[in-house]
């Protein structure tokens, strides 16, 4: 099956994000889940933006990229939200590469290269009036238009972290979608 490392999103590593590794697991693959925030979870987006402002987003994807240092290169990098930073980074600048999930996120490709790199299948998935995503729904569109391999799914609702259960933005019906999608994906690898 395929290797997996997830990142979190800036509430930290919740329940909800350690259920979805588990999901993954329970289908077979390896699924690693570092920790950017060394412990600390947060009660709100709102509290864990204000530790991410504190110690900035570029310590937050660099750590993302250490924690990666020690896994095999062909791996899927997996992000929610804050957590798209370190996997959109490291599936367009580490070698080997074998895709990418970005979920509820999408940063302007040229924040870490010229171009998609070619052969690295790459979804993108949030909802589609969710306020924090509209920030990013033209990355995507790039991403998608500019990738021969790339997909955006759009959810309806508003919700941001909607695949985490462990929120009050939980979703139940657009998650499941979601994980099946990302199954599917993860399988195809």
């Amino acid at each position: 099956m395929t290797e997996v490392v997830l990142f979190h999103h800036a509430q930290g590593l919740t329940p909800g994000v350690a259920a979805f590794a588990d999901e993954l697991r329970a289908v077979g693959h390896t699924v690693h889940t570092p920790d950017l925030f060394e412990g600390r979870t947060f009660g709100s987006l709102e509290e864990g933006s204000g530790y991410v402002e504190q110690i900035g987003f570029g310590e937050i994807t660099e750590r993302g990229v250490r924690a990666a240092e020690h896994l095999p290169q062909d791996i899927v990098y997996v992000g929610f939200s804050l957590g798209v930073l370190p996997a959109q980074k490291l599936a367009q600048t580490r070698s080997g590469a074998q895709g990418a999930l970005l979920f509820h996120a999408c940063i302007p490709v040229s924040e870490f290269g010229a171009a998609w790199p070619d052969g690295v299948p790459v979804q993108v998935h949030a909802k589609e009036a969710d306020p924090f995503f509209a920030e990013d729904v033209d990355a995507a569109r790039a991403l998608v238009s500019d990738s021969a391999d790339a997909e955006m799914f759009l959810y309806p609702g508003d919700q941001h972290l909607f695949a985490d259960h462990s929120l009050p933005s939980y979703d139940p019906d657009a998650a499941k979608l979601l994980t099946q999608r990302a199954i599917e994906f993860l399988g195809s690898r």
